[in-house]
């Protein structure tokens, strides 16, 4: 099929499924509670299409955000879907999954050298006009070379990135201002998804510049006051209880139907009773929450097919800060027939039917099946349930099992695997058990790291920081609508949390980016042979692909889900 330029929205990483997103800070609106004030309180009407405006609408989320409130810093799944709200992307995707215009547009004739366009008028929450400029100084943060964050690879094939990022200019050459709605952006190289990869989120120039760089993480203007294009903006925050954010009237797309959205931290125990109930009106829901739920008629279940699965993760090496780059220095799973063994010793249709309700499909590619490129399972090696193929593997590569059941390495010491696994629900700790029970079962002594779950913040920065418990982890990736994998798997890219460092896969993920693959059919097939490397080396085990799953009070109405997730909240609204 014939693929239009796309840009790149940014790949919502989190990367883990763990649910919700919660975020904040205070803006001049700031109050400190529920307006006790009846008569300030805005009543509801309708709009000309019949549908009401106003109100409150209360999202449940079941953990307290981290805190990075700006698209470029947020790490966590959770900061990451507060930015929806009040940050916008200069582009956006259709159906298809393809990029298309939105506040700006763009024009190449090489595909190295582009012309966007910006929409006049378009306006931030503190009333200032969005420019070229904020876009610009964006992309000067993520390449400064104090900047903290993990989104430099969406910088650095632009022409002139290098020299600003050691420190040799003062500017990015490659990025030329005409005027304060039209700029031109020249790359190193012709490539076929350069616009895909470029980071398409401005920040606002007049509230960051006098914050050092290395500093911004850390500022209000960050986690406590963040100024966006969204439709919402932050009214108020109240640490580890909710966000409150209020309708942004000068939104670029139209006032929001919304008066407020609510972003409400409840335990996971209790957020199933909170949604039967009527305390909050939207939720995204785990598996096993479905049959509980298809009794209360008030409440509506959506499953989507989208961009996410989940995964095993094993350790390789570190990563080198300094030089951008994947060390492959820790050899214990270096034997692909050991990586194997642990993939068909996994009865995965149990662990989904028992602790995913069924609502999973097995895979053996970390492709999600939405995109153009995914290999058909016909063409991949199908790691079904194997114990005794395992065992044979595990024999043939020297891991020998003595008199107590469990296995010791080729050098005849004991073998013990560290599993790590965010917390979470019971399901979480039902399915980290199931794992490592069914690698025991093969002789391989399994123990989890720190002894127990983690707590999902944690977790994610021993992942960031290479923590030598995390031997193997358990992972889930929401991907970005380019097909490309080397943003998770390049030895090059820092989200390739397993630092696997191999000169074939770079080669093929290379060649899917050259100009030899502006021909559709050449890239599919590199990608498919890349599918096929990675189905043999194994340097993580996939292990299925996840249904987007939202609990829906039957009053909100308006609202959109597709492959992406949510989107259009200005259009969005409740009934009485």
């Amino acid at each position: 099929m014939k693929k239009k330029l796309l840009l790149f929205l940014s790949i919502l990483f989190a990367l883990s499924l763990v649910l919700g997103a919660c975020g904040g800070s205070n803006d001049d609106t700031s109050t400190d509670g529920e307006d006790s004030n009846s008569e300030d309180v805005e009543e509801e009407t309708t709009d000309e299409k019949g549908e009401q405006e106003g109100g409150t609408l209360t999202f449940a989320i079941d953990q307290e955000p981290e805190g990075l409130f700006m698209d470029g810093f947020s790490k966590s799944a959770i900061d990451a879907q507060v930015n929806e709200f009040i940050h916008e992307s200069l582009w956006t995707t259709n159906e298809e999954l393809e990029y298309i215009p939105a506040i700006a547009e763009w024009e190449t004739e090489d595909n190295k050298v582009f012309h966007f366009t910006f929409q006049e008028g378009v306006k931030w929450h503190n009333g200032e006009e969005l420019t070229v400029e904020d876009w610009q100084f964006a992309l000067e943060v993520l390449a400064h070379p104090d900047y903290e964050g993990d989104r430099y690879t969406y910088v650095q094939d632009i022409e002139g990135v290098d020299e600003y990022n050691s420190g040799e200019a003062d500017s990015i050459s490659g990025f030329e201002i005409v005027d304060d709605y039209n700029a031109t952006i020249t790359f190193k190289e012709k490539k076929i998804n350069n616009l895909e990869n470029l980071w398409s989120g401005a920040m606002p120039k007049k509230e960051l510049e006098d914050i050092p760089v290395g500093e911004m993480d850390a500022a209000p203007e960050i986690r406590e006051t963040p100024v966006g294009l969204g439709p919402f903006k932050i009214k108020e925050i109240q640490a580890g209880e909710y966000v409150s954010m209020e309708r942004f009237d000068d939104y670029w797309k139209g006032t929001p139907k919304l008066d407020e959205i609510l972003l409400k931290v409840i335990d996971p125990s209790l957020t199933l009773g909170a949604l039967q109930n009527g305390e909050v009106d939207f939720m995204e829901i785990r598996p096993d929450d479905i049959d509980e739920l298809e009794q209360f008629d008030h409440i509506n279940i959506v499953e989507q097919k989208g961009l996410g699965y989940s995964y095993v993760g094993f350790r390789f090496g570190h990563w080198d800060k300094e030089n951008k780059t994947s060390v492959a220095d820790y050899d214990k799973f270096n034997d692909k027939r050991l990586r194997q063994a642990m993939f068909y010793a996994l009865d995965r249709e149990s662990i989904v039917n028992n602790y995913l309700n069924g609502k999973a499909t097995i895979v053996n590619t970390p492709i999600p099946s939405v995109h153009w490129i995914a290999a058909d399972e016909s063409e991949l090696t199908q790691y079904d349930y194997d114990p005794d193929k395992a065992e044979e593997l595990l024999d043939e590569a020297g891991y020998k099992k003595g008199d107590d059941g469990f296995r010791t390495d080729p050098d005849g010491n004991e073998f013990v695997v560290k599993f790590a696994h965010y917390a979470g629900p019971a399901a979480f700790e039902g399915r980290s058990q199931a794992i490592m029970q069914n690698w025991e079962d093969v002789g391989i002594k399994t123990e989890l790291a720190t002894g127990q779950l983690i707590e999902f913040n944690t977790y994610n920065d021993m992942k960031d920081n290479d923590d030598e418990v995390l031997e193997t982890f358990f992972g889930s990736w929401s991907v970005g609508t380019d097909p490309d994998p080397t943003g998770l798997w390049g030895s090059k890219e820092e989200y390739n949390f397993g630092r696997w460092v191999n000169e074939e896969s770079d080669a093929l993920l290379a060649d899917g980016l050259s100009e030899a693959s502006f021909d559709d059919d050449h890239r599919k097939n590199v990608y498919i042979e890349w599918q096929k490397l990675f189905n043999e080396e194994l340097p993580a085990i996939p292990l299925w692909e996840n249904l987007d799953l939202y609990g829906i009070n039957e009053r909100v109405q308006g609202y959109t889900i597709d492959a992406t997730g949510l989107r259009d909240y200005h259009e969005w609204y409740v009934t009485d």
